[in-house]
């Protein structure tokens, strides 16, 4: 994607997922300067993608709609949350009205969000209300998750008897996220922007799992992550929000009813790409071309979720 194919817009970012613009206007004509454009500009329109990744790997092909399903969802759990400071912008905004934004492009409408630029925490906000995952793992290895001791006994997709906040440290580009302790964290940000992160963490996963649990279903764990607002401080939620690529959802009536846990807690997100892949890939070399049932699949799971939330 070039920079002029958006009037307006100038591309500083891709990850493996989402490309990020800002206004062409907030940019320097300052050649030598190689700091972060995010710097200098109030908002960055975030679009999400229709690629999808597993085991570092960008894979082909995409997931059609996958991005304007992810920023839907975003979209709806925002408007489930009042009370909690996000990082939408609205054009009318006192600090945004003298920029002139440009308009966002139509091709882009329902997969982009403009949102207002925050100072990020280098950490990954992780809730569990259930075992499963890496947390099953580290549990099998230690009676603990992030370092929290948890009952003896559990098995893999039992109830937790609270949820539990177990940060991971978000690692530069190109390197892995290292899940660490809560007094890791506080090391990090400072105790006072720790335990903040953890109340706010734990108050909206208990609101968004009892919304989940009216719908049948069960939203096992998630991740959040947040920023301070540049103009006031205020900890505010920002990126995706409760997806299907940042949680894990299950049907509480499989969840009740089946037999294997591949049954019980089958997901509502990419989960058959990585079985497809782990199945057929030893992770050397450039990645499988995905099959087109597994992409049907998966894309029917995204859209599975929407459509059960009312989303």
């Amino acid at each position: 994607m070039t920079d002029s194919e958006y009037a307006g817009w100038t591309h500083v970012y891709s990850g493996k997922v989402r490309d990020l613009y800002v206004p062409t206007s907030t940019m320097t004509d300052d050649d030598t300067w190689t700091g972060d454009p995010l710097a200098l500009s109030p908002v960055v329109l975030v679009v999400a993608s229709d690629r999808v990744s597993a085991f570092d790997h960008v894979l082909d092909p995409a997931i059609p709609g996958k991005g304007a399903m992810l920023t839907e969802l975003t979209r709806w759990w925002f408007d489930q949350l009042p009370e909690v400071p996000n990082h939408l912008a609205h054009p009318l905004d006192d600090r945004l009205e003298a920029l002139g934004l440009p308009e966002i492009p139509a091709e882009l409408a329902d997969r982009a969000t403009l949102c207002r630029t925050l100072d990020m925490f280098p950490i990954e906000c992780v809730v569990r209300g259930f075992i499963t995952g890496g947390g099953w793992k580290d549990y099998q290895a230690t009676g603990t998750i992030g370092g929290i001791p948890l009952p003896e006994g559990l098995s893999n997709g039992d109830r937790l008897p609270e949820p539990i906040f177990t940060p991971a440290w978000k690692a530069p580009l190109g390197e892995h996220d290292e899940n660490i302790t809560y007094e890791r964290a506080a090391e990090i940000v400072g105790e006072t922007v720790a335990s903040q992160l953890r109340e706010l963490s734990l108050q909206i996963f208990t609101k968004a799992q009892a919304i989940a649990e009216a719908r049948g279903l069960i939203l096992a764990d998630t991740k959040f992550e947040f920023g301070a607002d540049r103009a006031t401080g205020i900890i505010t939620l920002g990126d995706e929000v409760l997806t299907s690529d940042s949680s894990r959802y299950w049907d509480a009536a499989a969840y009740a009813n089946e037999a294997t846990p591949e049954l019980r807690m089958a997901s509502f997100d990419k989960q058959i790409v990585r079985d497809w892949l782990a199945a057929n890939w030893d992770q050397s070399g450039t990645p499988p071309t995905l099959p087109h049932e597994i992409v049907e699949q998966t894309a029917g799971k995204y859209r599975e979720l929407l459509d059960r939330l009312g989303a």
